[in-house]
């Protein structure tokens, strides 16, 4: 069995050779699964704006679904919908606008990893991790922990998840091969 490509848009594979590749990534499915992921990290004030725009879809009205699907070019949002994306919007910007009332302070990406290459450096080194980072450590703050901008992107792949609080599990009477 030849290599496999693996299509992470289209959740399928196929046999990995010039012809299927180039058929797979040229084709209509490839291409309404790659905009449907893209749609995932949309700015809700501009799915809002488009949704407005459109017209409601007389199939989906009258019978609850629609062929189309996602790719439809009406809207199959109803006004109950629509009204819960507003809120949502008003509430995403109040949220930005008020940032006194945050219990946790958000931490930025470059300051993770400063405090990440920070932390590798002293324990490559054989030195020891400072009062503070140990304290940190010892409440279940460790100073690895993911920024929230990193968690907020849905249906990552497995491979893309953080490892788990107290690392993977290692079995050492393990047989490889």
């Amino acid at each position: 069995m030849g290599k496999r490509y693996y299509c992470d848009y289209c959740d399928r594979s196929f046999q990995d050779n010039m012809h299927n590749r180039k058929k797979h990534l040229n084709g209509v499915q490839h291409h309404r699964s790659k905009k449907a992921w893209f749609d995932h990290f949309r700015d809700t004030a501009a799915l809002l704006y488009d949704e407005q725009a459109k017209k409601p879809c007389r199939k989906f009205l009258q019978t609850g679904n629609c062929g189309f699907g996602p790719s439809c070019r009406f809207s199959h949002m109803s006004e109950r919908d629509m009204e819960n994306l507003k809120r949502h919007i008003e509430e995403e910007r109040h949220h930005r606008e008020s940032p006194g009332d945050r219990s946790l302070p958000e931490r930025s990406v470059e300051d993770w990893l400063t405090r990440r290459e920070k932390k590798r450096a002293a324990l490559s080194s054989g030195g020891v991790l400072k009062e503070e980072e140990e304290e940190d450590h010892e409440e279940g703050q460790a100073a690895d922990d993911i920024p929230t901008q990193f968690l907020s992107i849905p249906d990552l792949p497995p491979s893309l998840h953080p490892p788990p609080r107290g690392g993977w599990k290692v079995h050492l009477n393990s047989e490889w091969g």
